[in-house]
């Protein structure tokens, strides 16, 4: 049971296992949302699970030894989702 924890680090599966959480987030998040017309908008949702979602990529790419430009692709689209979310939280001036 104790090699569970460095064997998904070592072949980058907790990544993944960070990605299926990050997906069922979304789903609830939404779901809430259209269901009870509460909570954040659903553009404000997509876009800052999408800035997560990259650098979780990046995470995983680093740690399956991936090259180095997709390691900083996932950290520029990163970047790029996270500037989106701040723009659309931006208030109206």
């Amino acid at each position: 049971m104790g090699d569970i924890l460095p064997e998904l680090v070592k072949t980058g599966r907790i990544a993944d296992l960070l990605i299926a959480v990050m997906l069922i987030e979304v789903l609830v998040l939404v779901g809430y949302r259209v269901a009870s017309g509460r909570g954040y908008p659903v553009p404000h949702i997509i876009s800052s699970v999408i800035a997560g979602l990259f650098l979780v990529l990046a995470l995983r790419a680093a740690l399956v030894g991936a090259p180095w430009y997709w390691i900083a692709a996932s950290l520029a689209a990163a970047g790029a989702a996270h500037l989106a979310d701040v723009v659309l939280r931006w208030p109206a001036a």
